[in-house]
């Protein structure tokens, strides 16, 4: 298991110029490996939540760890805790359009010169286990869009990441193609269990998840 717990304990978070606060004293804790589904109407602050989460928004009050690391201050320091602890997936996979399927996987390790060997075999055991090794030498507009969401799953894995943070990940498919891909992300999280919030406005996606954590209290 590759997760490690979550703990977000009084979270207080306004946006400027908003009339109520999104988070007022929000705490919550996932236990390390569990698969959370976090649903509730438009606007309660689910991508809120995962950005804070994931530091790529600031807070005004509580704080947020995933296992003994809290998440940084600095905007040098949140970047170097997401590289090491954060796996980003959204509902648009968001690939490097001039690079291939296979690159785009081997872009993190390339962009600070440590792509190993062991690592590019992690990355054909993820080719493979998301089912697209024959589609490794493509570019992304040669993908479907069920097959460009494969790739960003696997790209949020391919760090091995204690945090997997999946904001509407197959909300941009077809009911058909979004229940391949949510099986493909079970089976993804059975194999590492990572600790997972997954943001879903499904709800059989969320009864799906071992947890299911509803904001706005209603």
């Amino acid at each position: 298991m590759i997760g490690q717990a979550l703990s977000i304990q009084g979270l207080h978070k306004t946006y400027p110029d908003a009339e109520h606060p999104v988070f007022d004293g929000f705490s919550l804790e996932v236990e390390a490996g569990c698969l959370c589904a976090l649903v509730g109407v438009s606007g309660v602050g689910k991508t809120t939540l995962l950005n804070c989460v994931a530091g790529l928004d600031r807070w005004e009050g509580g704080t947020i760890r995933i296992g003994a690391t809290g998440v940084p201050e600095s905007a040098e320091d949140r970047s170097l805790y997401r590289r090491e602890h954060v796996g980003l997936a959204f509902q648009q996979p968001h690939l490097l359009p001039e690079f291939t399927v296979r690159e785009n996987l081997e872009m993190p390790f390339r962009i600070e010169g440590s792509l190993t060997a062991s690592r590019e075999e992690w990355i054909e055991v993820l080719l493979e286990t998301v089912g697209i090794p024959h589609l490794s030498g493509r570019l992304p507009n040669q993908l479907r869009s069920g097959q460009a969401a494969r790739v960003g799953l696997a790209r949020a894995l391919v760090r091995k990441p204690a945090l997997w943070l999946l904001d509407e990940p197959t909300g941009n498919l077809d009911p058909a193609t979004a229940d391949e891909a949510f099986a493909l992300l079970l089976k993804l999280h059975q194999e590492l269990r990572p600790t997972t919030l997954l943001v879903t406005h499904n709800p059989d996606l969320a009864g799906r998840c071992e947890r299911t954590v509803r904001l706005g209290g209603h």
